[in-house]
């Protein structure tokens, strides 16, 4: 591998506070796709050629790259290697709903436990997805879904609350703070707004859950996980961003497509 290989991720890696480090590779990485220095279709070097680029451990790397899969702008060839993907697949859960209630069954209701609710700088995925600018500050809410006792899903909610973005406008952030922590973020945002919300997309892919997250869903880090990212807007504007890791536990899900 030659140095214009290894330049988009050239030089010590800083991740601003809040963020954690896995997510600063990523949008370097990230950044790099989007600029064109990396060409669709293109090959990425190895975990280890960009750790020693970054001068971070093999292990951020490799989750980094893990959220770029999910997020449709990587893409792994068993036996090849990891590529930049050439176009994004576009599949869709069959309405706009919380989370909560596409996993709860038939007397098997799902019970929640938000386990972080911070304000951090938006990554080069949520920016956009939000209404907002790269590095602006975001909601984060994180929560663990769980059926009968087991968990079956890890959510990620985001909302902009920078001055001027459909996240900061009336209403929202009063029924955001009104909240029950038995709730989600897109419960929340719908007893407030009701159908303001819309129209929105759901994209569907398969990973890997990775260590860290693995610990909170008492999974092995090599275990898959399918993952459902949620795009919802608000008169017609970027708005709100979810992504939901659902493991196997959680048993079938109904999906249509049309």
């Amino acid at each position: 591998m030659t140095d214009d290989d290894v330049r988009p991720w050239a030089g010590p890696l800083i991740n601003p506070p809040g963020l954690p480090l896995r997510v600063a590779a990523y949008s370097r990485i990230a950044e790099a796709i989007r600029r064109g220095t990396l060409r669709p279709g293109s090959l990425l070097p190895t975990e280890a050629e960009l750790g020693t680029a970054m001068e971070v451990s093999r292990t951020v790397v490799r989750e980094a790259l893990m959220l770029l899969e999910e997020d449709g702008l990587v893409r792994a060839r068993r036996g090849i290697g990891r590529f930049v993907a050439e176009s994004l697949p576009r599949l869709g859960v069959e309405r706009i709903q919380p989370f909560d209630e596409l996993l709860s069954l038939p007397e098997h209701p799902v019970s929640l436990e938000r386990i972080q609710e911070v304000r951090q700088p938006a990554s080069e995925f949520i920016a956009p997805a939000i209404g907002a600018a790269r590095d602006q500050d975001c909601l984060l809410w994180e929560t663990i879904i769980s059926r009968d006792g087991e968990k079956i899903a890890h959510l990620q909610e985001h909302i902009s609350t920078h001055p001027g973005a459909p996240g900061s406008r009336e209403n929202v952030a009063d029924a955001l703070a009104a909240g029950s922590r038995e709730a989600t973020m897109f419960t929340a945002l719908g007893h407030a707004l009701g159908s303001a919300l819309g129209p929105g997309r759901c994209d569907i892919g398969l990973t890997t859950v990775g260590p860290s997250r693995a610990k909170l869903l008492d999974l092995r880090g090599t275990d898959p996980v399918m993952v459902l990212t949620q795009y919802v807007q608000r008169d017609g504007a970027p708005f709100y961003l979810a992504k939901c890791l659902v493991t196997a536990k959680a048993s079938q899900l109904s999906v249509r497509q049309s």
